[in-house]
């Protein structure tokens, strides 16, 4: 189980559904039917040995994150497998309803053993998981990451090029196109990353190459780095 707040919610819920189904628990400390739900979702998720994690998120804490899923009365709760709503349902819910629910997203075969393999992690490994589930986003961004690390530009960008674009594909083809290879360090790309980007931003509207770099580094930093969201302020104002 994690405790989900606005500014986790891509990573613990968006990009890890790419993995394993996540089931998201809307609650608040007030509210009497959430204590009664809470120990039997625990239990349940708990029952499937990883194949599913609990997300739970306050919502007097986290009001957007709220309004994202129009929430209207809770305890709510919601299933997401690859980014999506794959289910829902309101209140408070005895155990085998629970449970049917839970069953209804878990793996498949084939998902499970894309899970297995990418235990493993090894590139023979991660090129099973595509042939076993072509596509696989979350087998797809780990196999462009291995190339990455292995300096296999190209390879990385073109095993991409395959999946529709998300914020972690955009991530990974930024590391693979700066030679990042997973480090920000004294010699890395974040280098001084603000000087790199004052001495790109005059090239931006005219230069591809400059507009893409500089696009890559900020997906380097992150939009939880406060100088991201000002960078490309003065990116837009640079193009328009």
């Amino acid at each position: 189980m994690v405790d989900v707040t606005e500014a986790t919610f891509e990573a613990e819920i968006v990009a890890r559904s790419h993995e394993v189904p996540v089931i998201v628990d809307l609650w608040a400390e007030w509210c009497g039917p959430c204590k009664a739900l809470t120990p039997i979702l625990e239990k349940v998720i708990d029952e499937t040995d990883g194949q599913v994690v609990l997300a739970k998120v306050d919502i007097d804490a986290n009001p957007r994150l709220a309004e994202s899923f129009n929430v209207q009365s809770i305890p709510a709760v919601f299933a997401i497998r690859d980014g999506k709503i794959a289910g829902s349902f309101i209140g408070a819910q005895p155990e085998a309803a629970v449970r049917d629910f839970i069953e209804q997203v878990l793996p498949s075969a084939d998902e499970q053993l894309v899970a297995d393999l990418m235990d493993a992690g090894d590139e023979v490994a991660l090129q099973q998981a595509l042939v076993a589930v072509p596509g696989h986003p979350a087998a797809t961004v780990a196999l462009a990451e291995l190339y990455v690390a292995e300096g296999r530009t190209d390879e990385a960008l073109a095993t991409l090029a395959k999946i529709p674009e998300t914020a972690e594909t955009r991530r990974v083809a930024a590391l693979a196109r700066t030679g990042a290879e997973g480090g920000d360090g004294a010699d890395g790309p974040l280098a001084d990353v603000e000087a790199t980007l004052a001495d790109l931003l005059p090239n931006v509207k005219a230069d591809e190459d400059a507009r893409q770099q500089f696009l890559d580094l900020l997906e380097l930093m992150g939009p939880d780095d406060p100088r991201t969201a000002e960078w490309r302020k003065q990116l837009s104002r640079q193009m328009f």
